[in-house]
């Protein structure tokens, strides 16, 4: 919560004599979107199959939540992809990037692929002038 503006925990929950043991349940809000994470040992464990998609405006915004979320251990991945400190995965990516990746003209979306699989963390105007073909 404290990476994203209008966030909050809204609940703190102990849970005892689960499958693991006891865990903590927490629930809380990014950005409006309600959310609910437990602790539950080695039983779960994050992988890529599930990821969280931050869709930003600015190419300062892809830079702050790319920073911010690769520090204290996290790990940079290719195509905007990232795994927090926690190992839970990111995407990071231009707001424009659904339209990009819709994109009709073949030539334009080739343009906008071989961009992207060059990258780690995304860049918005690289992005738009492969899109353009400049």
């Amino acid at each position: 919560t404290s990476i994203f503006k209008d966030s909050r925990i809204t609940n703190i929950a102990t849970l005892y004599d689960t499958p693991s043991g006891t865990a903590v349940t927490v629930t809380f809000e990014l950005c409006g979107q309600q959310f609910m994470a437990i602790s539950a040992g080695p039983l779960f464990k994050f992988n890529e199959s599930i990821s969280f998609i931050v869709n930003c405006d600015t190419q300062e915004e892809i830079d702050y939540f790319w920073a911010t979320l690769t520090s204290e251990g996290g790990e940079e991945s290719m195509c905007g992809w990232l795994k927090d400190k926690y190992g839970l995965s990111w995407q990071i990516v231009p707001a424009t990037m659904d339209a990009m990746m819709q994109e009709q003209d073949p030539e334009k979306l080739g343009r906008v692929m071989q961009a992207l699989l060059q990258m780690k963390k995304l860049d918005i105007a690289a992005l738009e002038r492969a899109h353009a073909g400049e």
